[in-house]
């Protein structure tokens, strides 16, 4: 009797506790987006206006604030106004290394699409302990040329958050490539090893491939 009530528990958990966290995440992101409401003059804001709150409302209004900028800045006018404004920030001292900093790593994510390449093992934080990271690049030639080896740059995320990480630049030989998708790499990694790729599941140094 006990083990039946335990694995219909189990059962019943395994189906809330998922969607109970996703609901907890997409309402923080929500309730954080709206935030942007608050930047409107308050005789303005939806919740003064009608009394009461609109969950998702910010959401909206930052989705169409990004569209109608994307419809200005994609026209000629827009492109000539940019790039004035652009040129203004560029000549502030602090801000200029923050915008440019920023909006490279933004051009790497949003234009290209391949901010992490590939899923790759590294040696960390010691000899003998293995992680998974992600290849973000190639050393620059400056930097092959100074240390003589062929180097790789790669992100170690945080677990469970893999937003938080750190940013390593290894010899290539020491970057073991795994034949795994990105996303399965996310996965595992938020999961803390949990959720392992069933057709991918060898991700010993053995079974892989250095990169070259």
């Amino acid at each position: 009797m006990m083990a039946a009530v335990r694995r219909y528990l189990v059962a019943g958990l395994l189906i809330w506790v998922p969607l109970g966290v996703t609901l907890l995440i997409v309402k923080f992101l929500v309730d954080l987006i709206d935030q942007t409401l608050l930047l409107l003059p308050v005789s303005i804001q939806p919740e003064h206006l009608l009394g009461f709150r609109i969950p998702g409302l910010g959401l909206v209004l930052t989705a169409v604030i990004v569209l109608v900028t994307g419809i200005v800045v994609t026209n000629l006018f827009g492109k000539q106004l940019f790039t004035i404004g652009e040129q203004l920030l560029r000549r502030i001292p602090v801000v200029r290394s923050i915008y440019g900093a920023v909006k490279q790593v933004t051009e790497s994510m949003f234009s290209s699409g391949k901010s992490f390449r590939k899923v790759v093992l590294v040696e960390y934080p010691r000899k003998g302990m293995w992680t998974l990271a992600f290849q973000t690049g190639s050393g620059s030639p400056e930097i092959r040329e100074k240390t003589g080896r062929n180097i790789t740059s790669v992100f170690i995320p945080t677990t469970p958050n893999p937003t938080s990480g750190f940013f390593l630049m290894a010899p290539s030989e020491d970057v073991i490539e795994l034949d795994m998708s990105v996303d399965d790499g996310l996965k595992m990694l938020l999961s803390v090893g949990v959720v392992v790729p069933r057709q991918k599941a060898n991700l010993y140094p053995q079974g892989a491939r250095k990169l070259p």
